[in-house]
């Protein structure tokens, strides 16, 4: 028993040879189950009569409304209802729209391709855009590796069987962090972009103050209402009317009645749900592990810890901080991991650094399935127990900083 704690603390056991074979393991399934999905169906749904990527459908329909000039369509759930039985089938089951204005002008110019092809179009892209990122944060003399790691991902293969957006999420989220000491105004603008998923967007203002990054905090708020502009100039100032009514189902339906299944949602908000605690509670619960992640991020931006530390901080940080994050959103894990890892290869693995990350790597692919059987959405202690680890690194790096200084 020893010898096997004494594993994990040191991660010896994560050996490059294994996390090769169990990368390239998760790959060959990955491909093999989008292989079977495609060839299973009929071209527009799969074999049990979903649409192929099932949430992209709401993306297309949305579309299509928009394209016919009625942009408001999509906010009404029974009008957005109807087009996907339209286009789908009758027998399709809902896929709501819950996307701010923002994301309108996307949908309609996927919505101008035939179904298929815009999914191939929407998740080839966003997909590149995501491995271009992951490409900047691993470090290049690990050959192919980290690009290997980075499709072999657990998550990638749910958005893949999704159509959903979480590559995008994670190159945006990604790419800003990483230029954002080279390049802050563009790293504030790709920042701003998150507004298209607002609830990702609660911690960045909080880094961005607490660390001084004035320059990129303004380009994001900047660019944040430039679209709000253009969106108001392009479909009218009702359509946020709309949006805000509509956000009223999404809130009492998705989330607090649990429709979309409260396994699926990664959040303490679904864990206290599951467990039976009623909605305010449960809003209780997952205000004040919010406001514990705030000061976190905030302590560690303000602090002296590695910059690939402050950046992993902010995305654990940002997927604990919202009650409404699914598993195909721990896409945001992804860079988080390829950070620390990063650093820690260049620069050493603290104790347990090593299996934690394992640990991080593997959780989209079982959470899912444990918290419809244990009622335990995993990757909320995984990802409490990173952001955790990575204040006691923080402390001990201001602590050493201070030994090290000439007494006055």
């Amino acid at each position: 028993m020893a010898s096997f704690v004494a594993a994990l603390r040191s991660g010896d056991w994560l050996t490059r040879e294994r996390v090769r074979i169990v990368a390239l393991a998760l790959r060959a399934a990955s491909l093999l189950g989008v292989i079977f999905l495609v060839a299973t169906s009929d071209g527009l749904n799969d074999r049990l009569g979903r649409p192929l990527g099932t949430d992209f459908s709401n993306v297309y329909a949305a579309g299509t409304y928009v394209r016919e000039g009625k942009a408001a369509a999509p906010f009404d759930p029974a009008k957005q209802f109807l087009r996907e039985q339209e286009i789908f089938g009758a027998a399709t089951q809902f896929y709501g729209w819950h996307y701010p204005p923002f994301f309108l002008g996307v949908a309609a110019f996927l919505a101008a391709m035939p179904y298929a092809l815009a999914l191939l179009v929407w998740q080839g892209a966003t997909l590149g855009l995501y491995l271009w990122m992951m490409r900047g944060v691993a470090p290049a003399s690990r050959g192919h590796l980290p690009l290997l790691l980075a499709f072999a991902f657990p998550a990638v293969f749910i958005n893949l069987g999704h159509g959903h957006n979480g590559f995008l999420t994670a190159a945006l989220f990604g790419g800003a962090l990483l230029l954002l000491d080279r390049r802050p105004i563009v790293a504030g603008i790709l920042f701003g972009l998150i507004a298209y998923k607002p609830q990702f967007g609660v911690l960045i203002p909080f880094a961005l103050g607490a660390s001084g990054r004035w320059r990129a905090f303004a380009a994001s708020g900047a660019t944040v209402l430039v679209m709000a502009g253009a969106t108001t100039l392009l479909f009218g100032s009702d359509i946020w009317n709309a949006f805000f009514a509509s956000s009223e189902f999404t809130r009492r339906v998705v989330l607090e009645q649990g429709d979309t299944g409260w396994h699926k949602i990664q959040s303490v908000f679904s864990w206290a749900r599951m467990w039976g605690a009623p909605v305010a509670q449960a809003y209780v619960a997952q205000a004040l592990v919010t406001i514990a992640a705030i000061c976190a991020v905030t302590a560690i931006w303000r602090s002296r810890a590695a910059f690939a530390h402050k950046a992993a901080a902010l995305l654990f940080g940002t997927l604990i901080a919202t009650p409404y994050s699914l598993d195909y959103d721990l896409m945001l894990l992804a860079p988080a991991i390829a950070f620390m890892a990063a650093h820690g290869l260049a620069h050493g693995f603290a104790a347990w650094e090593k299996t934690l990350l394992a640990a991080l790597g593997i959780v989209p692919l079982i959470a899912r399935s444990v918290a419809e059987i244990a009622l335990v959405p995993l990757a909320v202690p995984a990802m409490l127990a990173a952001l955790i680890f990575l204040m006691v690194r923080a402390r001990n790096t201001a602590e050493s900083h201070s030994v090290l200084q000439p007494a006055p």
